[in-house]
């Protein structure tokens, strides 16, 4: 009688145990996932606000530049995309095709100087380049959560945990796509004159 006593407080010991660290690591997961969705609503924040400065830089380019209307299109097109996204990851998505066709309209801007010394352009451009950075700041602090709930999630027993619990890993990760590892590059065409050719040498004349 008194084994099989011995015996069940043994088992209910390692049951409180095993369960007291189920929940426990359950919860650090509930934590971490949370850190996740408030890092996004950080990042959806500065996205929208970009998106709202975009209209307004695209009007004052348009009253310098109005035969630009396929790059304006596909500034349009990106923003009504990120605009109607719903997911993280389909936000992303969006986003990035919004980043490349900002980057072309910088590029057409490069081609109109007396654009880019108005002074409404030159505000939005200011007003675009902080959100710019503080998009950059808030994608990094999401990136750099989304890896620790994924590594928190994935270490053994942690994974067992996370099955049972319901914990997916996040694969919605703001990545750099290769043609934006680089800045643009900017190419004036001065049409197809040739240049000036080199003056040849003239021989030294010879003394008599």
């Amino acid at each position: 009688m008194k084994t099989g006593l011995v015996i069940l407080a043994v088992v209910l010991v390692i049951a409180l145990l095993i369960g007291g660290s189920f929940v426990g690591r359950r919860n650090q997961m509930a934590i971490k996932r949370e850190a996740v969705n408030a890092a996004w609503a950080q990042v959806d924040v500065v996205l929208q606000r970009r998106a709202d400065l975009i209209p307004n830089l695209v009007e004052t380019v348009k009253g310098f530049a109005v035969q630009e209307q396929v790059v304006f299109g596909e500034i349009a097109r990106a923003r009504s995309e990120l605009l109607g996204a719903r997911t993280p990851t389909d936000k992303i998505a969006a986003n990035g095709r919004l980043d490349s066709a900002i980057g072309r309209l910088l590029v057409v801007v490069e081609n109109y100087p007396q654009l880019k010394s108005n002074e409404n352009f030159l505000r939005l451009q200011d007003e675009l380049a902080g959100t710019e950075n503080r998009i950059a700041i808030e994608r990094r602090k999401y990136n750099e959560v989304v890896q620790d709930y994924n590594t928190y999630i994935a270490t053994f027993p942690n994974s067992l945990v996370a099955g049972f619990g319901g914990f997916a890993r996040n694969d919605a990760y703001f990545k750099t796509e290769e043609g934006a590892r680089q800045a643009p590059k900017v190419k004036f065409d001065y049409g197809n004159t040739p240049a000036p050719a080199t003056p040849k040498p003239q021989p030294a004349p010879t003394k008599p």
